[in-house]
């Protein structure tokens, strides 16, 4: 053994010829071990270890200075780097004996390699590095900081004691909403439906809310939108028409320097167009038409609620003609043809209003007119706009609310093609305006446009039997939640013409609530306007035509025809005065 670790030769290879001879001959190995063939000889240190019931004391002690060159051969063995990691095994054996030691793991053997693994990661850490370690932040950790404020409690105790007196809560339960939804298979799931119900109560405890209702969720590419439809007091919708109108008039105290500087300017200005473009129509005041509610959004419970602007008939005209994926970010342009006026969060609001107005409905007989003296007149200018809870409604089955549409009616008003709700003439002039005309006088009096039709849109409360099919496909698909236990099923209603809207009914209980992407269904796919065509070119004649330029032999007959003129013009004023002297002597004389 000692001979061949002088001689450099391999303890492996000693060990591997015994073996084959002794396979070879047929022998025991146990048998080749005690005959000196094996590994080791009696007179080294781990003789007899493969013999059972062998005690090493029982051998006497070897040389200790052969015993001290096979430990530096083995160590030196040990300690040779590996070429792909640089690590050697002594230290790696070392090191995961340490930390078995340190940390005591139970059941040590069944995760040494993954100990193995630990180690060998943590020689790859730079420790001496100036820069401090990132540490990863995950997803999952950074929603839970964001929802956490909604888990807090905050000092409402203020908000109870309005709730007591006003006798209704502000707060939605939209815990309920979502279980009678989730009878027909949707709505959110129940983590994010409860989030959502905290958010919302934030969001009532923040703003002076009357009403507060859970709208529904449009999908978006990068980030969702999360809606809230709210309804504020009297008081505070007075409150922003007049925060409006001082905008609106805000920076008119220059107007009298502006117009004399206009006056002076005008003198030296080419003369202007007469063409005059259409009147701006102008939006429905705060809590009247498409603009009744006020909607809040954010993009994921707990995030700050932002509060949309209201909608304008010019942005739900160009609405109408586009179609644009939202991106989830309300200050995203939106790029489409023909231009919209705004950015995404105008175009959300404007989408907002038109599914509002054609799929929010409610069981027939649950909202009435309100009885008030002249309805006779407001039904002749084109129907009601307002209705109230009915407290004698008795809901029907939900076998009849199934079986017939007509046992439904819209109960918000529609849209019109202007982009209003209520018709409004854009060439009719207020008191202000024909009296300033009046002080004018009749001169140059605007040629009058011929009258505009008055549109009539569908009458509030109408039925949904009524509304217009697509095609083949009917407005309104209804079905019970279930069929195998019928009595206690739940009315659902699906809109067709708008993907994602739906409405429940159950008793004296119904809601709407739309999930999609914010689009109205068309059998065909979308084609965007196309472009005006191109103006005719102005026709050409000798009047306008560009002349060629002279050559230089006419430029030159030119110059020359010019000085003879001149030398001519001269001589004729030469010839004029001296006869004006002359003449001027004879009349001294």
């Amino acid at each position: 053994m000692y001979q061949s670790y002088a001689l450099g030769l391999d303890l492996y290879q000693t060990q591997e010829q015994s073996a084959y001879q002794t396979y070879a001959v047929g022998q025991d190995p146990y048998q080749a071990y005690e005959r000196g063939h094996g590994p080791y000889q009696p007179h080294e240190p781990g003789y007899g270890l493969y013999q059972p019931g062998y005690s090493p004391h029982d051998d006497q002690i070897p040389d200790p200075k052969s015993r001290m060159l096979a430990i530096q051969n083995a160590k030196a063995y040990l300690l040779k780097s590996s070429t792909t990691s640089g690590l050697n095994l002594y230290d790696h054996l070392a090191n995961m004996l340490t930390k078995i030691l340190d940390e005591q793991p139970t059941n040590a053997v069944d995760m040494i390699e993954n100990i193995s693994k630990d180690v060998k990661w943590a020689q790859f850490q730079k420790k001496m590095d100036t820069l401090r370690d990132e540490h990863e932040i995950l997803p999952t950790f950074e929603a839970a900081e964001k929802r956490k404020a909604l888990f807090l409690k905050a000092n409402g105790e203020g908000d109870e004691e309005l709730e007591e007196e006003i006798g209704e809560t502000r707060l939605p339960n939209v815990m309920e909403t979502a279980f009678y939804f989730e009878q027909a298979g949707i709505g959110l799931s129940k983590d994010e439906s409860y989030h959502i119900f905290l958010a919302l109560k934030k969001l009532v405890s923040v703003q002076p809310i009357q009403t507060c209702r859970f709208w529904g969720k449009i999908l978006g590419l990068e980030m969702n939108y999360i809606i809230a439809e709210v309804q504020y007091h009297e008081e505070e919708e007075e409150e922003e028409t007049e925060e409006e109108e001082v905008t609106k008039e805000g920076g008119t105290g220059m107007d009298e320097v502006e117009d004399e500087d206009e006056e002076k300017e005008k003198e030296d200005e080419p003369p202007k167009s007469t063409y005059k473009p259409p009147p701006i129509i102008p939006k429905e005041e705060n809590g009247t038409g498409a603009n009744k509610y006020v909607y809040f959004v954010c993009n994921e419970p707990g995030k700050p609620w932002v509060k949309l602007p209201p909608v304008t008939p010019a942005q739900i005209f160009c609405a109408r003609k586009i179609k644009k994926f939202f991106t989830g970010r309300l200050d995203a342009p939106v790029v489409s043809f023909p231009p919209f006026p705004g950015n995404e969060a105008n175009y959300l609001r404007a989408q907002i209003a038109r599914i509002s107005a054609g799929t929010h409905i409610s069981p027939t007989g649950f909202y009435q007119f309100a009885e008030e003296e002249g309805d006779e007149e407001e039904e002749g200018e084109g129907g009601r706009d307002t209705c109230e809870e009915n407290p004698y409604f008795q809901p029907l089955s939900v076998a009849e609310m199934v079986d017939s549409l007509s046992t439904w009616v819209h109960h918000t008003q529609s849209i019109l093609k202007q982009g209003r709700c209520v018709w409004l003439n854009p060439f009719q002039k207020s008191e202000e305006e024909e009296e300033e005309e009046e002080e004018e006088g009749e001169e140059e009096k605007p040629e009058e446009p011929d009258e505009l039709q008055q549109e009539i849109g569908p009458p509030l409360l109408t039925p949904l039997s009524e509304d217009e099919g697509i095609q083949n496909i009917p407005a309104w698909t209804a079905q019970p939640s279930t069929n195998l236990i019928p009595q206690y099923a739940v009315a659902i209603l699906q809109s067709n013409r708008w993907p994602g809207a739906y409405a429940f009914a159950s008793g004296r209980k119904f809601e709407n609530i739309y999930f999609g992407w914010g689009h109205k269904y068309s059998p065909e796919n979308h084609a965007p306007a196309l472009p005006p065509p191109a103006q005719a070119e102005y026709p050409s004649g000798p009047e306008i035509t560009e002349t060629r330029d002279p050559t230089l032999e006419e430029e030159l007959a030119f110059k020359a025809a010019r000085e003879e003129a001149l030398a001519e013009a001269e001589e004729e004023e030469d010839e004029e005065d001296a006869v004006e002297d002359d003449e001027e002597e004879e009349e001294d004389d």
